[in-house]
């Protein structure tokens, strides 16, 4: 259970505030009664209330489904921006809660170790201390919330994850949780550079080889960085498997901007690892709301590239 100290946090973060209150219903309701039987034929003015009806059904239907999805992540009782901008909590919350978590089949889980690495990717770090909240609170395990941002080092560097991980330290003390976790590294100092070489040639075939090969004699450092570093140090460890490990590395790249070559690489790798076109598309649609729409169709437009469709 998340305890009060952070409950009484996360009141202040807007992200997470209650899409709609009972006031705002009754709002919408009483617009159908607030119709006037002597502006209209009796006819038309029978056709008029019952399209609104319907019209106003399914935005209240709308609303709970909204707010049934906001309570199973978040809990009951916090309240966000409602009293000054109630337009803009409608619209957010309606369509992260309604229309993207209604879309495509991954479970809970992975869209919120999606959403934690956008969010680290993004440093919007208020925010992720509060869905590692969530994350817990809907049984995501503290080593695959700490893999997964572990991962996110090679992409943006140590800086902006170590702000992650102080973030993500305070939210499982207040969670009770003890910590150093359980150690996921399996390579030794002597076994990181040909292990993650043997790592990265599974997920991208023999292009790593000739890779390593026609690297300048000057910047051959870094094609073993590449492999002793990104995949060594980090995607041999335990915690995550490796085909989540690669649609949480295309999140983080697609959130980036400006690393198309990346984006594009990273679709290959997965659909190499066995994910699949429609898993795909909903890990980017889950990323959405945190990166916007331009990097959306553009991770998109390589994945429609490479899973070619008859």
């Amino acid at each position: 259970m998340i305890k009060t100290s952070l409950i009484t946090m996360l009141t202040l973060v807007t992200f997470i505030s209650i899409a709609y209150s009972q006031e705002t219903k009754q709002q919408v309701k009483s617009k159908v009664e607030a119709i006037s039987p002597t502006d209209e034929p009796k006819g038309k003015l029978e056709s008029k209330v019952n399209n609104q009806k319907i019209k106003e059904i399914t935005i209240m239907t709308r609303m709970e489904n909204s707010e049934e999805k906001f309570k199973q992540l978040f809990g009951e009782g916090i309240n966000g921006i409602e009293a000054t901008d109630p337009d803009f909590q409608e619209i957010m919350n309606s369509f992260i809660f309604k229309e993207v978590y209604k879309q495509g089949k991954l479970d809970n889980r992975m869209r919120e170790l999606t959403t934690i690495v956008v969010l680290t990717v993004n440093q919007n770090l208020l925010q992720l201390k509060s869905q590692v909240a969530v994350a817990l609170n809907i049984g995501v395990t503290p080593i695959e919330i700490k893999e997964a941002v572990y991962q996110c080092a090679p992409y943006i560097g140590f800086p902006k994850t170590l702000n992650a991980v102080n973030e993500i330290n305070e939210a499982f003390k207040a969670n009770n949780i003890l910590l150093p976790l359980q150690s996921q590294k399996t390579v030794t100092k002597e076994t990181r550079l040909s292990k993650g070489i043997a790592v990265q040639t599974e997920i991208f075939g023999d292009l790593i080889p000739k890779m390593r090969a026609n690297a300048p004699e000057n910047q051959k450092h870094i094609q073993d960085y590449l492999s002793g570093f990104c995949f060594g140090d980090f995607y041999t460890r335990g915690g995550l498997d490796l085909k989540t490990r690669e649609l949480l590395t295309l999140s983080m790249v697609s959130s980036l901007g400006g690393a198309d070559s990346q984006v594009k690489a990273h679709v290959q790798a997965n659909k190499n690892v066995g994910n699949n076109k429609a898993t795909l598309i909903g890990v980017i649609t889950q990323c959405l709301p945190y990166m916007g729409f331009p990097r959306t169709l553009n991770a998109l437009a390589y994945v429609n590239e490479i899973f070619i469709e008859n």
